[in-house]
């Protein structure tokens, strides 16, 4: 756990956050800027700061990752169509420094994106 990380401490429960999804390895709560009817954050409850980052080490949560982002799609009823997004450093809009994926869906979302 990183001290500064806010992805951190909503992992440790001392901020709330709307959480869909628990496990031992991944979180996902519900964004609180939401960029489209449903927009959920699915995260590793290992502090891992960007994608860039990742070691082979992280292989088994990456992959954890990516089935919780597509089991939380099917749950969340986006059948016709959703987005998985992970933003890595300042230029990639990395807000936070903690690995996290944006699932996105529940509207038909344009291209290119930003």
């Amino acid at each position: 756990m990183a001290q500064d990380c806010i992805f951190c401490k909503i992992v440790a429960k001392e901020i709330p956050a709307d959480i869909v999804m628990e496990d031992e390895h991944i979180l996902a709560f519900r964004d609180i800027h939401p960029e489209a009817p449903t927009h959920i954050l699915v995260i590793p409850k290992k502090h891992i700061p960007s994608l860039s980052q990742a070691e082979l080490t992280d292989m088994d949560v990456l992959g954890a990752l990516q089935l919780a982002a597509a089991k939380l799609a099917e749950e969340q009823g986006l059948a016709r169509g959703y987005r998985v997004v992970t933003n890595c450093g300042d230029d990639g809009g990395q807000a936070v420094p903690h690995l996290h994926y944006h699932l996105l869906g529940g509207r038909s979302l344009t291209w290119p994106p930003g």
